[in-house]
C-alpha cells in the first residue's frame, strides 16, 4: 500500500501581507521532507475563490515548483477541475505534458467535475452540465496527449479543429488517470472509465473494502477505459497526526482536521458568504456546536503504533493507497515536519517494503484489464482514444 499527502492550502484568517507567502513557502519544504522520507505522493487540490479553505488556485505552478525540490516523490493534481469553463482542454494537457517533463515523469492526473456551488457558479458551470462538461473535457485531453496531431473534437462543451497540442508527456502513453470521488456511484464511474478512483470520503476499513470489491468487480467486467491505459487503483484521503503521546495527537489534529469539515459545510451549503468579509476560522473556533469529525477508524491519528495497525487495517481492506491530510486549518508547521519525520522512522518502511512487491502485480492488472476492454471494444460514447 502507498502512502501519501494531500494538500488544500488552507490559510485560515487573521491574514497579513506575508501569511500566504509564508503557508506556501512551508508547504514547499513539506514535500521536499516527504520525498527524503519516501512518501510515494504528494497531491494538490484546485479550488477557486474559497477564502482560507483552499487557496491552492494555480496547483500546476505550485508543483513546477516541487518538481524542482524533490526527486522522487510522484507529484498529482488531485484534481483538475475538467468543465471546460474552468481549464480549457488545450491548456490542461499543456500543462500536465509540462509538468511531467520537467518532473522526469513523476505526474498522476487527477480530473474532476467540481463539487461546489459557490466554486461553479463563478464560472457559470451548471450542477446539471458539469458531468457532461468533464466527460468532454476528458475525452478531449486524454487524446491531446497521444494523437499527432490530435484529430479535432466537436460536442456540445468542446470544439476544437485539428491541431497538434504539444509538448506530449515523458510517460507514455500518458501520465496515470485519476477521477476525484466522494461517493460509491463515482467509484464505479471510475472503474468503467479505467480510471483511478482517488476518494475524498472518510470510511473504516470495512467500508473501504466494499468499495475495493465494486471497483474492481466494475474494473473486471464493465472497463472502457476513455484514456490509452488503464489506472486500477483505489486511494482514501485520511486526517493525519503522529505524536509519540496519542492524546497531543489527538488534540492537534481535533483542532484542526475539523476545519476541513466546517468550510466543506460552509462553501457547499451555501452558507451566507460575504466574499472578503466573511472570517470562517473565526466562526469555526467560536462555533457552539461540534462538526461531523472523522474519528478512531476514520483516520490516521495517534502514536507511531496505533497509526501503524490503522494502516495495516486498511491494506488488508485492499486499497491501494492511503493519503494524509496533516496541512489543515492552522497546524503548525513544525508539528506537520515532526508527525511525518516520525511516521517516516518508525511506520513508512515497513508499508514500503511490501509494496514495492505489490507494485509488479498492479502493472499486470492493469494491462490485462485494458487488453480485455480492446477485445470487448472500446465504446466510442465515453470518447476512448483511437
Amino acid at each position: 500500500m502507498k502512502i501519501g499527502s494531500f494538500y488544500l492550502q488552507q490559510v485560515p484568517r487573521p491574514w497579513d501581507t506575508d501569511t500566504e507567502h509564508r503557508y506556501f513557502k512551508s508547504a514547499l519544504d513539506q514535500v521536499e521532507l516527504q520525498d527524503r522520507l519516501g512518501f510515494d505522493h504528494f497531491w494538490v487540490a484546485e479550488h477557486h475563490f474559497l477564502e482560507e479553505y483552499s487557496h491552492s488556485s494555480a496547483p500546476e505552478i505550485f508543483l513546477a515548483a516541487c518538481t524542482q525540490r524533490t526527486k522522487q516523490i510522484r507529484l498529482g493534481q488531485g484534481i483538475v477541475q475538467l468543465p471546460p469553463l474552468i481549464n480549457h482542454p488545450a491548456r490542461v494537457a499543456e500543462r500536465i505534458a509540462t509538468l511531467d517533463l520537467i518532473s522526469d515523469g513523476r505526474i498522476e492526473f487527477g480530473t474532476g467535475e467540481g463539487a461546489c456551488p459557490y466554486e461553479l457558479d463563478g464560472f457559470h458551470v451548471t450542477l446539471e452540465e458539469k458531468r457532461a462538461m468533464w466527460l468532454e473535457g476528458l475525452q478531449t485531453v486524454t487524446r491531446m496527449m497521444v494523437e499527432e496531431p490530435f484529430g479535432g473534437f466537436s460536442g456540445k462543451y468542446v470544439n476544437i479543429p485539428v491541431r497538434n497540442v504539444v509538448p506530449k508527456p515523458l510517460q507514455k502513453p500518458h501520465p496515470p488517470l485519476w477521477l476525484a470521488c466522494s461517493r460509491h456511484e463515482t467509484i464505479l464511474t471510475a472503474a468503467r472509465l479505467g480510471l483511478g478512483a482517488l476518494c475524498f470520503a472518510f470510511v473504516s476499513p470495512e467500508e473501504a473494502a466494499q468499495w475495493v470489491r465494486d471497483y474492481r468487480a466494475t474494473l473486471a467486467t464493465e472497463c472502457r477505459p476513455v484514456g490509452r491505459a488503464v489506472n486500477p487503483q483505489l486511494a482514501v484521503v485520511y486526517p493525519f497526526a503522529c505524536e509519540k503521546d496519542e492524546a497531543q495527537a489527538r488534540e492537534l489534529s481535533d483542532a484542526n482536521a475539523g476545519f476541513f469539515t466546517y468550510g466543506l459545510s460552509h462553501y457547499w451549503m451555501g452558507l451566507n458568504h460575504k466574499p472578503g468579509v466573511t472570517d470562517l476560522w473565526n466562526s469555526y473556533v467560536t462555533r457552539t456546536s461540534e462538526p461531523d469529525l472523522p474519528l478512531g477508524k476514520t483516520d490516521c491519528v495517534g502514536t507511531p503504533a496505533q497509526v501503524r495497525e490503522l494502516l495495516r487495517g486498511f491494506e488488508a481492506s485492499g486499497v491501494d493507497e492511503i493519503i494524509f491530510m496533516a496541512q489543515s486549518g492552522k497546524m503548525p508547521h513544525e508539528r506537520v515536519c515532526a508527525s511525518f519525520e516520525l511516521f517516516g522512522r518508525e511506520v513508512l518502511p515497513e508499508f514500503k517494503d511490501r509494496d514495492a512487491r505489490r507494485a509488479a502485480a498492479t502493472a499486470v492488472l492493469a494491462d490485462e484489464i485494458y487488453s480485455r476492454a480492446m477485445e470487448r471494444g472500446a465504446d466510442d460514447s465515453i470518447g476512448a482514444a483511437k
